[in-house]
């Protein structure tokens, strides 16, 4: 038999907003330390990322706000918090490194998406560094000059 193909990884949230208000200027994917109760929510597509937000606390990372509504046919035992923290599972030298970035060089971490990958729950953060408003109108007004360039090469 040949070998398993590695499936794609299934998104379950996105965080789009993220990508509007900050550089995005490297990628990390991280585990996250789950209840059960979380992952089958997870599994119906009940999560949110739109207000999380990652804090290192000592030498560990943790998702913030993130929302997880939980199930009515699930957790009849335990009382679910749907914005509880979470904790990151990252390397250690990645932890360390972006521990240096935060603190020193004025970079913020950001989740961007929380996604299945071989059965697991992953969240990709994003080490960013804030827009500030003209940044904005100037990636508005980039993205507008291309869309209306790609209508006038259709047209003519």
């Amino acid at each position: 038999m040949p070998p398993k193909a590695a499936a794609a990884p299934r998104l379950i949230a996105e965080n789009r907003r993220a990508r509007f208000d900050y550089f995005i200027e490297e990628r990390y994917e991280a585990g996250l330390a789950l209840q059960g109760w979380e992952v089958k929510a997870m599994r119906a597509g009940r999560a949110q990322l739109t207000e999380a937000y990652v804090y290192l606390r000592g030498s560990e990372a943790f998702l913030i706000g993130a929302h997880i509504s939980p199930l009515p046919t699930t957790s009849s035992h335990v009382i679910a918090d749907p914005v509880r923290t979470r904790k990151l599972l990252l390397h250690r030298s990645q932890l360390s490194g972006l521990l240096g970035a935060v603190e020193r060089k004025g970079y913020t971490l950001v989740p961007l998406e929380l996604y299945w990958k071989d059965g697991r729950a992953k969240i990709e953060v994003g080490l960013a560094k804030g827009k500030k408003q003209h940044d904005k109108r100037a990636v508005e007004k980039d993205r507008d000059w291309q869309r209306d360039k790609a209508r006038l090469l259709r047209r003519g």
